[in-house]
């Protein structure tokens, strides 16, 4: 019994884990509140969990801080074209559904469609790309692509992760009051944590090859 209660226990790792994912779900909500920080706050959220699926974490505040000065203004700006290009996308999906349902714009919403889902595989790569490597905004949204598509299964998988437990949690009623609390307390926390395990194992084939990385993925700063 003695043990289980030990600082060394299984238990107390878990918890120490669940504090620290709840303290950095909370640091992320608080810097998102000024909406056009948002980039900046994904980008800080996916540094830390990705020194936690390392573990290579230290201060959970410290690292989410310093990676949010690090790269503000480029994740702002890549912030500011996610944002404007997903208004676009829902406006885009507004207007076909409220046209008449013939065949061109049966054609338009299966186009709208696959726009969607590259734009939410590149939503997926973006935040934590910049998170990880050095580069300019260009080619960190090319590297997104280039990324999720030679990884396909890997980003299904991801996009599944990220945007499927929102989806749930927005549009079934008995969900949202509950599943509201969850993302409050350490909803984006835990599936960020999530990705970063996908996320480094897709980064692992580049890492340690740099110079292949500056030849293939034209790296710029």
């Amino acid at each position: 019994m003695g043990r289980f209660f030990s600082m060394d226990s299984k238990f107390f790792t878990v918890m120490s884990r669940v504090a620290d994912l709840v303290m950095l779900n909370l640091i992320f909500l608080l810097c998102c509140i000024p909406i056009v920080t948002i980039g900046a706050s994904v980008t800080a959220l996916n540094y830390v969990t990705l020194k936690m699926a390392r573990n290579e974490e230290s201060y959970i505040i410290k690292g989410f801080f310093k990676s949010f000065k690090e790269n503000f203004k480029q994740s702002t700006i890549i912030w500011l074209i996610v944002l404007i290009t997903g208004v676009i996308l829902v406006i885009d999906f507004i207007i076909t559904n409220n046209m008449s349902d013939d065949s061109l714009m049966k054609i338009m919403r299966y186009i709208l469609y696959a726009v969607s889902f590259v734009y939410a595989m590149t939503v997926s790569y973006i935040f934590p790309i910049l998170a990880k490597f050095e580069n300019s905004i260009k080619n960190t949204f090319k590297n997104a692509v280039l990324m999720a598509i030679r990884h396909l299964p890997w980003t299904i998988l991801l996009v599944i992760v990220t945007f499927v437990p929102t989806i749930i949690t927005m549009l079934i009623p008995e969900v949202f009051v509950y599943g509201s609390l969850v993302w409050f307390l350490a909803g984006f926390s835990l599936t960020a944590l999530i990705n970063a395990y996908i996320f480094v194992r897709i980064f692992d084939n580049y890492i340690p090859q740099e110079e292949i990385i500056e030849d293939e993925f034209t790296e710029e700063v």
